[in-house]
């Protein structure tokens, strides 16, 4: 299905995303500090910015979401600590996340940085050009002001595989984070830039969190460990 060929659904379209948001349980992000360590030597200093599974919807704190359990999982394979801090908003998009989120969450040193984003620019219908300039855009910026530290970018998530999304809409919204996909991908020709996509075993309907639409705890915690496996790979 080409994305021309999905304006003739684009009322039944309309009505399920509408029915979707006024239906699907609005989760906050996850409470606490934004920032922790997991004890260890010589600590590699994480900055993780993204989307909504960055500011952690679907757990309870950030050491149940996305970034703890990533900060765990490398300390365990690189035998260090790991000092976290998260910059995510729910409902940003590329474009936010580098003009509003970044320059603050630059303003300490970093190792690694890693992105997690997509879902918001394939509900936002960006293209798959844009998203890859803005993706882009976000590593220079992020350089710029880190120095040239490494990047892992997170694919985007299959949202064909979503609970919360009904046919035709999980179809469509699917093909479109598929084509952003493999857009963001072709940024890990960059020196020090590392793609890895999302494992489909993060979306097995029992990882979700109540809303249908984000990792819970498990799923976070299966992300984070195929995120730490491309790291310890690129390293």
């Amino acid at each position: 299905m080409t994305f021309a060929a999905t304006a003739g659904l684009a009322p039944v379209l309309v009505t399920q995303g509408l029915r979707v948001r006024r239906t699907t349980p609005r989760l906050p992000g996850a409470a606490g500090p934004s920032h922790g360590s997991v004890p260890g030597p010589d600590p590699l200093r994480l900055l993780v910015v993204g989307e909504s599974t960055v500011d952690g919807v679907g757990a309870r704190t950030h050491e149940d979401a996305l970034t703890g359990q990533l900060a765990v999982a490398l300390a365990s394979r690189l035998h260090r600590g790991v000092s976290w801090r998260v910059a995510g908003r729910t409902g940003a998009n590329a474009r936010t996340v580098r003009s509003e989120l970044l320059n603050e969450a630059c303003r300490e040193p970093a190792d690694l940085l890693v992105v997690a984003l997509g879902v918001n620019d394939t509900i936002e219908l960006r293209s798959p050009g844009r998203y890859r300039r803005d993706l882009l855009a976000l590593v220079v910026a992020a350089r710029r002001a880190l120095g040239p530290v490494p990047v892992l970018l997170a694919g985007v998530p299959p949202l064909g595989a979503f609970p919360a999304l009904p046919q035709p809409l999980r179809l469509v919204l699917g093909l479109r984070g598929q084509a952003l996909d493999t857009a963001a991908a072709t940024l890990a020709a960059l020196a020090g830039v590392t793609y890895c996509a999302v494992p489909r075993e993060v979306v097995d309907p029992a990882l979700f969190a109540a809303d249908g639409f984000h990792p819970g705890p498990p799923g976070y915690r299966l992300w984070a460990e195929t995120l730490a496996d491309a790291v310890t790979r690129s390293s």
